[in-house]
């Protein structure tokens, strides 16, 4: 066949219906990121690519569907547990995939699935969380955590940060156009990787999350429980308001920790199903937030149930939280930020319930549904046009 056939054959094929390859960093939780993509998945039906993977969440997410296929990282001894042990060793496995025969690649990114290996007849569209959190932003906070700031250990985990930084401000060479998943994550691509990008925010389902205006005399956090989602901050603040009621739900490695320094007037509830957390945010008086996030989905459901939203008034918050109409912000991620946060709350009249939920309803799932679907339509369109 003369090359100039099988070229027309190529982007006939990739205009009509692309064989497309889903990326995503792994899939051992079900989070806000795995939503996403499982909303990527519906709509842009693909093989699946990720570093590790469980058959629960696969399941749990309905992925169960799709060719799935993990790293030769999944062969590792105690892998399923220790995954993050092998860091150092994420970029190689990102880039041992073949993904040649794909016309379209779709990654969905935290860490390095927007770091796969592509040629010039692929187009490669990345929905980017945050360029990688432990090589740039969270870099001495992820060595004090992992006890790793002191000695011998401290320099090799830094020479391997180093690395991982020098990886990521390369590998962004290898995505044709960004998407991010709030202005704010905008502003960090363009400053680390020097790219422009579309700004889509993330599905947030809101089925089943009901208004309810009649609120009970406790306060609510949710998510897992990891050191940069700072719960163990709103818990400490509790504990100088024995007053005032918390309940946390969520599990993670953090969960010891927090366990042992609950007080009388904290309930540690542990992970919950979906329908129960629901029924929690409709009933709390406000829902407090500490975390530096991205996006935020959290936040957007707590307000979908008109629960106004006490948040650190940093990252995402600022975008999805309208303060003094849905919510209220603190300026430190301190125990005195949180308790002043709470006291002035005490003191405003109700928010309006309509209000929450509209604000909500500007993140509902049909919106992400239609704004990627044409964005990736359109580039699409563009490229094979081009080429």
């Amino acid at each position: 066949m003369p090359p100039h056939k099988k070229t027309d054959i190529r982007q006939n094929r990739a205009c009509m219906q692309p064989r497309t390859a889903l990326i995503h960093d792994w899939l051992l939780t079900s989070g806000g990121a795995e939503a996403v993509f499982r909303q990527i998945s519906s709509m842009f039906s693909g093989d699946i690519f990720t570093l590790f993977f469980n058959d629960n969440t696969i399941r749990e997410l309905g992925l169960n569907r799709q060719k799935v296929h993990g790293s030769f990282l999944m062969k590792m001894p105690f892998a399923a547990k220790k995954y993050r042990s092998y860091l150092p060793f994420f970029p190689l496995a990102a880039e041992s995939w073949d993904l040649s025969e794909y016309d379209l690649i779709l990654s969905s990114s935290h860490a390095v699935a927007k770091g796969v290996l592509t040629h010039s007849e692929q187009l490669h569209i990345c929905y980017c969380y945050t360029p990688m959190r432990y090589a740039w932003d969270l870099n001495h906070e992820y060595l004090k955590l992992s006890g790793l700031h002191k000695g011998i250990k401290c320099q090799i985990a830094s020479l391997i940060l180093h690395y991982l930084r020098l990886w990521d401000a390369s590998s962004h060479l290898r995505v044709d156009k960004f998407i991010a998943c709030s202005s704010y994550v905008a502003k960090r691509i363009k400053k680390i990787y020097g790219r422009q990008s579309e700004v889509i925010y993330p599905p947030v389902d809101l089925e089943g999350l009901q208004v309810n205006s009649h609120k009970e005399n406790f306060y609510l956090t949710s998510s897992r429980l990891v050191p940069y989602k700072k719960t163990g901050l709103i818990v400490e603040a509790f504990r100088l308001m024995p007053e005032r009621r918390l309940i946390v739900t969520g599990d993670g490695p953090e969960m010891k920790r927090i366990a042992a320094i609950c007080p009388k007037n904290v309930t540690l509830a542990g992970w919950l199903p979906r329908k129960e957390v629901a029924n929690l945010m409709q009933r709390a008086k406000a829902f407090v937030y500490a975390a530096r996030e991205d996006f935020g989905i959290v936040n957007v459901e707590a307000q979908a149930c008109a629960t106004p939203v006490i948040a650190y008034g940093k990252g995402g918050a600022r975008e999805t939280i309208i303060e003094g109409k849905t919510g209220i912000f603190f300026h430190e991620q301190e125990i005195e930020a949180i308790c002043d946060a709470i006291s002035r709350f005490e003191t405003l009249p109700p928010f309006n319930s309509a209000d929450l939920r509209e604000n909500a309803e500007r993140f509902r799932t049909e919106v992400f549904t239609r704004q990627f679907g044409d964005f990736v339509r359109k580039s699409i369109a563009e490229f094979y046009g081009n080429s």
